[in-house]
């Protein structure tokens, strides 16, 4: 006899509560092993492949790629004896979109499916206590139903139809352009007729356009071919302005609207969670933001020297890299500084320990992995992992760990080429660096006026952990590093 297991979605990490469906790796009917990735999941955080619990064979796939599941709810049934008979369906639940009230009563024809006929599990069929499972979260949470992505509703009838409506008949005495539109829209509301020829009505049927909206430039005020046309070109969905190397990847899940000139994406996953994260540390945590102006002149001659050093040569030596030595000197020195907010105890935590975020721009969003213990870590060890932890945010790879527990975060705001910003704290910290761009300019050295680098320093703190004159402090110790390298030597 066949034995069939249902593998629950679990929960990838931090209490994510669900995770959309990106990518499935095994289809019906494929032979699976204990470990062998089979899925591919985007949480609110990152993406996260899920490896299978148990050796057999497909038997369904619950869960279609495009789908956001609840942590609990069955993705995938797996045939562990598929020596015996052929497997049973489960009985599904009605895919109900996003917003949705009831699901189809049964025996209707949408009950069970959805618009694209992917059906969801019901809650009954999951597996009491969710045996068999070797996954953080597993079936620990009571299944809910799938939610499909929401889609652009179709435009109403009566506004696809509007633009084609006949108009009553006028006399030629009376021209259209003796009263414009919007004058007569102001006088008792007399909407004056759309004077144009059956073939002119027909043409902007076809390209949607509103006779309403295009002013006439015919004998009378009549509307012409050339006037539609002209209308339709100028209403045309401009091109966007991007990078050369941008593919536009945020618009791929995207809807274009009728007219268009739009395109809407639903906020979710790294996006969602971000403006989130955002919104409630701008609101909750007191922001204060000090600046300082810095001549790096040595560190990029420390950077030079670096670059030509064959212990470096395996790493890529950046200024940011010393800004982020710089950085946690300056933590060393203030440890105060590292700390968070506990509103629910009301306490204060101190950690004496610092991962230092750095704040990643990638094709989903920002992010901000964080370098575990990077107090211990000397330069070139320190490289190293700003080397792995951006690479594998661009990839998209970032894990929930790697995001967990930071302390402390540098965001890197002169790579785009901005002097500087006022950067929101990443909840949790007390803290951030905005390290804006390096450029040469006049400066006063010794006296007189040379061309020097110089860059621009922003430290925004939360002033329920961090005094003024404390933020000022941390932000002179990374200046004075900046300035001369060699004072590391001595704080290290």
């Amino acid at each position: 006899m066949p034995t069939f297991e249902k593998f629950n979605l679990p929960d990838a990490g931090e209490g994510l509560t669900e995770a959309e469906i990106v990518q499935w790796h095994v289809a019906v009917g494929d032979a699976v092993t204990v470990n062998q990735t089979i899925v591919e999941i985007e949480t609110a955080k990152s993406l996260v492949e899920l490896p299978s619990p148990y050796t057999g064979v497909v038997a369904e796939i619950l869960a279609p790629e495009g789908t956001t599941v609840e942590v609990g709810v069955p993705i995938i049934v797996v045939d562990t004896d598929p020596s015996g008979a052929a497997p049973a369906p489960s009985t599904p639940a009605a895919v109900v979109p996003d917003g949705a009230d009831a699901a189809p009563a049964p025996g209707s024809p949408a009950a069970g499916a959805g618009s694209d006929g992917a059906v969801a599990p019901a809650a009954s069929d999951a597996p009491a206590g969710g045996s068999g499972s070797v996954l953080v979260g597993y079936g620990t949470v009571e299944p809910g139903t799938a939610r499909r992505r929401r889609r652009t509703a179709e435009p109403a009838a009566a506004d696809r139809s509007a633009a084609s409506a006949p108009a009553p008949s006028v006399p030629a005495a009376a021209p259209r352009a003796t009263v414009p539109v919007s004058a007569s829209a102001a006088v008792g509301h007399v909407h004056l007729p759309v004077l144009a020829k059956p073939p002119v009505r027909k043409l902007a049927k076809d390209l949607g356009v509103d006779l309403a909206s295009v002013a006439g430039t015919g004998p009378g005020g009549i509307v012409t071919r050339e006037d539609v046309q002209a209308y339709h070109e100028q209403a045309k969905a401009q091109p966007l302005a991007t990078y050369a190397d941008d593919d536009q990847p945020w618009l791929a899940t995207g809807a274009v609207t009728p007219d268009g000139r739009q395109t809407r994406v639903p906020v979710k996953s790294v996006r969602k969670r971000t403006a989130e994260a955002m919104v409630t540390s701008a609101f909750t945590a007191p922001h204060v933001t000090v600046f300082h102006t810095v001549d790096v002149t040595k560190t990029m001659r420390l950077v030079h020297t670096l670059r030509e050093d064959r212990e470096f040569a395996d790493v890529r030596v950046t200024p940011l890299l010393v800004t982020a030595k710089a950085l946690l000197l300056a933590v060393r020195r203030h440890p105060e500084i590292n700390a968070s907010w506990d509103d629910a105890a009301q306490e204060i935590v101190y950690k004496h320990y610092v991962n230092l975020g750095i704040a990643a721009a990638t094709p989903r969003g920002l992010v901000v992995p964080n370098i575990k213990d990077a107090h211990r870590l000397d330069l070139h060890g320190l490289a190293g992992e700003i080397a792995d932890l951006t690479s594998t945010a661009r990839a998209g790879r970032t894990s929930p760990t790697d995001m967990s527990d930071g302390t402390i975060t540098i965001t890197n705001v002169g790579v785009f080429g901005i002097d500087t910003g006022t950067p929101i704290l990443n909840p949790g910290e007390a803290a951030i660096l905005a390290f804006g761009a390096i450029r040469e300019q006049p400066w006063v050295h010794k006296g007189k006026i040379k061309k020097r680098w110089v860059t621009q320093l922003a430290l925004s703190f939360d002033h329920r952990l961090v005094d003024g004159e404390l933020g000022a402090r941390v932000l002179a110790d990374v200046a004075k590093v900046l300035e001369d390298p060699a004072r590391g030597l001595v704080w290290g």
